[in-house]
């Protein structure tokens, strides 16, 4: 099923831990869309801008989220949030744009350490939450740490 021009459902829904682990990850209608308008006022309009988009982590079932440890009130689990890099462009710079240009609920840069290539961007889309909270997320001494703003 696609999503946009440039996007599948499959794309957003596809896991290797879910695959790992046997469990399915397959959105309900409701969560479709969800994906339908985070790709429409986010994924498809970074792909437009810059080119291929890669998404590494989209929708995940509430198994498939356990399993990977993420949080219970995930954003991905709802089909509002994805995790991604553009080829060749800098996570940070990728960020900052999102930052100034697109309206969204939360933005985190994460993990990004000044390689351009590192880390990734989580950007969420909620049409009733657009509170564009932006947020760099951290390792300190084992743990996520969260600071306000694109640092």
């Amino acid at each position: 099923m696609k999503l946009s021009a440039n996007f599948s459902l499959n794309e957003l829904t596809k896991s290797e831990a879910g695959t790992r682990n046997g469990i399915f990850n397959t959105p309900s209608a409701l969560v479709i869309e969800k994906l339908q308008a985070l790709t429409d006022n986010i994924l498809q309009p970074l792909r437009d801008k810059f080119g291929p988009v890669i998404v590494t982590s989209g929708y995940r079932s509430p198994e498939v989220n356990k399993a990977i440890g993420g949080s219970a009130t995930s954003h991905h689990c709802f089909g509002y949030a994805a995790d991604f890099e553009v080829l060749a462009k800098d996570n940070r710079e990728l960020a900052i744009y999102i930052r100034d240009s697109l309206t969204y609920t939360q933005l985190i840069l994460e993990f990004y350490n000044g390689d351009p290539e590192s880390g990734w961007v989580h950007c969420s889309y909620d049409a009733a939450d657009l509170k564009c909270q932006t947020l760099t997320a951290r390792r300190v001494n084992g743990r996520t740490q969260y600071s306000n703003g694109v640092l």
